[in-house]
């Protein structure tokens, strides 16, 4: 039997953390995958404020699903030596959130050029991220994202099957794939089934690459949540909307949290939450 676990990238709602929490309570929504609080992006606040966010978390009854970090989102051949202490310090993050999942990157690689020629530095790369990690219990999630390496869910899998280890899985991101104009299924989701530990939910069109609704793009969202569930995925659907520019609010339904909201970050997330909600009901009366 599955478990599909609501979280949020709540920054996407507001920037105030209370904002934060205050929308995702009138969704029932008690997991964030946290990337910026405040202001300001998580990995970049000190021990000691990390510790103040998680009172505030505790007081409230919220748990973070992830740390939504922005490591492997730099340049290739960027200096890796000050981003492996930022990870370490997020280590350190991470423990103190008692999260067991930082959502991470593979580096981008320069325009134009091909991806294979940074295979080996981005393999070092990572190596290194699981040798400082051993031990601490935390997971590492690999997130594909346009422009980076594993962009593709064939150099996905590369990283994945080389890195070889059960604390190294596979983030889900429907759009971003078709961002890169890759089929999500069964194409990309048969490659990474084994490794899926977390997924992403928002839903693209290839046309012209834009964000929607999941469940109203070509992301394939419904058909591969469904294919989860027959293998009883128990874990997180990190909602991502990107709906800033969303207009289609008329789909909002009038007893929806977030109906009477103007257009905004608040609004928009109300949106998203409703079409995931709608598909997780259809998945499970199939």
């Amino acid at each position: 039997m599955s478990k599909f676990i609501l979280s949020a990238f709540a920054d996407e709602i507001d920037s105030n953390l209370n904002t934060q929490m205050d929308v995702l309570d009138q969704h029932g929504i008690k997991f964030i995958e946290m990337r910026g609080v405040d202001g300001k992006n998580l990995v970049h606040y000190t021990l000691d404020e990390v510790r103040e966010i998680k009172t505030r978390l505790d007081a409230r009854g919220f748990k973070l699903s992830a740390v939504g970090s922005p490591l492997g989102k730099i340049g290739i051949n960027d200096d890796f030596e000050p981003h492996l202490e930022l990870f370490k310090h997020t280590l350190e993050i991470a423990k103190i959130m008692e999260c067991k999942y930082i959502r991470m990157f593979s580096f981008f690689i320069p325009g134009g050029e091909a991806p294979d020629i940074y295979r080996n530095e981005v393999i070092n790369r990572w190596k290194q991220f699981v040798e400082a990690a051993e031990g601490s219990g935390v997971t590492l999630l690999h997130e594909n994202e346009r422009g980076i390496y594993g962009d593709t869910p064939e150099r996905c899998l590369d990283l994945l099957k080389s890195m070889n280890s059960d604390h190294v899985k596979a983030i889900f991101d429907f759009a971003n794939f078709v961002q890169c104009d890759v089929s999500n299924y069964p194409e990309g989701y048969e490659l990474l089934k084994d490794y899926i530990e977390y997924v992403h939910v928002k839903d693209a069109v290839y046309s012209d690459h834009h964000v929607v609704p999941a469940g109203e793009g070509d992301g394939s969202v419904e058909e591969i949540l469904h294919q989860l569930s027959l293998r009883g995925y128990e874990g997180f659907l990190s909602l991502e909307p990107h709906l800033g520019n969303f207009t289609g609010f008329a789909e909002l339904e009038p007893n929806s949290p977030g109906y009477d909201l103007p257009e905004g970050g608040a609004r928009s997330f109300a949106i998203a939450v409703q079409a995931l909600k709608k598909l997780i009901t259809k998945i499970e009366n199939e």
